[in-house]
């Protein structure tokens, strides 16, 4: 069973997923101890009960027919020792293979059914306070030891409770193995084995399954956050609020300079007379209807109607039209279908004034 995280005062939120994401990625996952030794009892079980017995049984009989007739395998050079260090190393890899993919077998799938695959690069490599002899100590005297050294205790009494509650179900078989041919032996002996195996393997199933539901209780609790990391973290996915301010401050102001350097394009400004201006662009060779370059209320209504008497942009006071405008039309938008006839009656003005004086001298009110 995994270790016990500490102390959990004041985790009371459940985990984010980001959180559980970055633990993850550190390789920091519920892992069972007994399901590892579940998945060795249960392949050491398979390689007993499928290819023990026929794997040694060819492996023997390539033995003895090589010490039976020696002669028959000649070592006059090195082709004949290479052939007959061949016909060994085949006879050894077909005991060996099956077994070893039964347990890799078994290894792998007891870790992929706890957790998804991951490569975890920090987790292997090399640390000093890995190989600590204090840290080591500490790990054997400490709470944690104490747990771990109960466990195995416990551990060892199911296996020998399991082994001998099957030893006495077959003692009249074991009994009788010492009147049977010595040929047999073998396949008493790896039959008791294997339901010795069974019964261990059994029993170690349901502890197996309650240690990895025991595992992953204790992991999400370790994960629980505190208010505080909770606040911490939602500061870091959105941002800090005065960073943001700031931002957002700056971007303010780089789009009220941009408008501002546009006004000297307009052709009129629709003002409010202190509240509200809207300049407009408009020039008939350009086609389309009237488009808005700028606008603002208070301190910056006046800045525009100041950049417009400095250019000699004509400014109209309409309260009801500025105001208007300035809550429906954006800057770089045109001006909506309803405005036409209004803003027509302004340009018409405008330029009819024009024609008549070469210059205004100020704002001009128009009801």
């Amino acid at each position: 069973m995994s270790e016990d995280a500490g102390d959990d005062d004041g985790k009371t939120f459940e985990p984010t997923e980001k959180k559980l994401r970055e633990a993850a990625e550190r390789g920091d996952l519920p892992v069972s101890r007994e399901a590892a030794l579940l998945g060795g009892l249960a392949a050491t079980l398979v390689v007993c009960s499928l290819t023990l017995r026929d794997g040694a049984a060819r492996l023997a009989d390539t033995l003895a027919h090589l010490f039976e007739d020696p002669a028959r395998w000649r070592l006059n050079n090195g082709a004949d020792a290479g052939d007959l260090l061949g016909v060994l190393m085949g006879a050894s890899a077909s005991f060996v293979v099956p077994v070893f993919t039964i347990f890799l077998v078994a290894g792998l799938g007891v870790s992929f059914a706890q957790n998804a695959p991951s490569v975890v690069l920090d987790r292997i490599a090399p640390k000093l306070s890995k190989v600590s002899p204090a840290a080591g100590l500490a790990k054997l005297v400490g709470k944690a030891g104490a747990i771990e050294f109960a466990k195995s205790v416990a551990k060892l009494l199911i296996m020998g409770c399991v082994a001998a509650l099957v030893l006495a179900a077959e003692r009249d078989t074991v009994a009788d193995t010492i009147f049977v041919s010595p040929a047999l032996v073998p396949d008493r002996v790896l039959a008791l084995l294997v339901k010795l195996l069974s019964g261990v393997t059994a029993a170690f199933l349901l502890v197996g399954l309650a240690d990895i539901a025991l595992t992953r209780v204790k992991w999400r609790k370790r994960m629980m956050m505190t208010r505080q990391e909770v606040k911490d973290e939602h500061k870091q996915n959105e941002g800090d609020p005065m960073v943001k301010a700031k931002r957002r401050s700056l971007a303010l102001d780089r789009r009220r300079r941009s408008m501002m350097a546009d006004v000297p394009r307009a052709t009129l400004v629709i003002a409010n007379p202190t509240h509200f201006s809207i300049a407009l662009r408009y020039k008939r060779e350009e086609g389309g209807a009237p488009v808005v370059i700028a606008k603002g209320q208070d301190l910056l209504a006046l800045k525009i109607r100041e950049i417009a008497g400095q250019h000699g942009i004509a400014v109209i006071e309409n309260k009801p039209l500025a105001r208007s405008m300035y809550d429906l039309v954006e800057v770089g938008e045109l001006i909506p279908a309803e405005f036409y006839k209004a803003v027509a009656e302004v340009i018409h003005y405008v330029q009819s004034r024009d024609s008549r004086r070469p210059t205004s001298p100020g704002p001009t009110v128009m009801n």
